[in-house]
């Protein structure tokens, strides 16, 4: 086990354990949304959740700890890409679906993102996020090659991150406002670049 990383072996997998641990990652991204990385605190989380701050500091250690929890949990999701059985209609729903994340007020995704640059636990747990989502979005691509809509050997990395990149750019780079009818633009314009 490393520093601020949760006491895997004291962990049930729901009761609760599972009960508490949703309590305080769920203050935690409150918290961050609400107060920002510097105002991120273990008390703030106690008081928020209702969980007594010596049990925070007992399974998380500290708010790096916290924070590479909160992206575990997020990774540990269920989510799956789109599949409307077009690699455009594909693309168009990936990033209605990432514009929504990055659009709700206020934005968690983006506190989250902005919050791991000042961890290097939290930048790896949020690299390991990215990842995985890239994984599972290689079905995409990989579907839209099945159907001969791509050429083999499309790289479905390249593809997701062309047809994402500029949302994420403009929203959280930038601040720009988008509206959907921008965002997919991008995804067609990544699907017509990759045909």
């Amino acid at each position: 086990m490393s520093a601020g990383s949760p006491d895997t072996r004291t962990r049930r997998p729901g009761g609760r354990t599972a009960r508490l641990r949703a309590l305080v990652l769920d203050a935690v991204l409150a918290e961050l949304v609400d107060r920002g990385f510097e105002g991120l605190t273990v008390d703030g989380v106690a008081a928020r959740s209702g969980v007594h701050r010596t049990t925070i500091y007992r399974r998380w250690t500290d708010i790096a700890g916290l924070l590479v929890d909160a992206l575990h949990a997020a990774a540990g999701d269920d989510w799956a890409p789109p599949d409307t059985g077009s690699l455009e209609a594909d693309l168009v729903e990936l990033n209605r679906q990432v514009h929504t994340s990055l659009t709700v007020q206020p934005s968690v995704a983006a506190a989250v993102i902005a919050a791991s640059f000042r961890s290097p636990q939290a930048m790896a747990a949020l690299r390991a996020f990215w990842s995985d989502r890239y994984v599972r979005c290689a079905a995409i691509v990989e579907r839209a090659v099945e159907r001969g809509e791509l050429p083999a050997g499309t790289d479905p990395t390249a593809v997701v991150v062309a047809s994402t990149a500029p949302v994420y750019h403009h929203l959280v780079l930038l601040g720009d406002e988008m509206g959907t009818a921008e965002a997919d633009a991008y995804a067609r314009s990544a699907a017509a670049a990759y045909r």
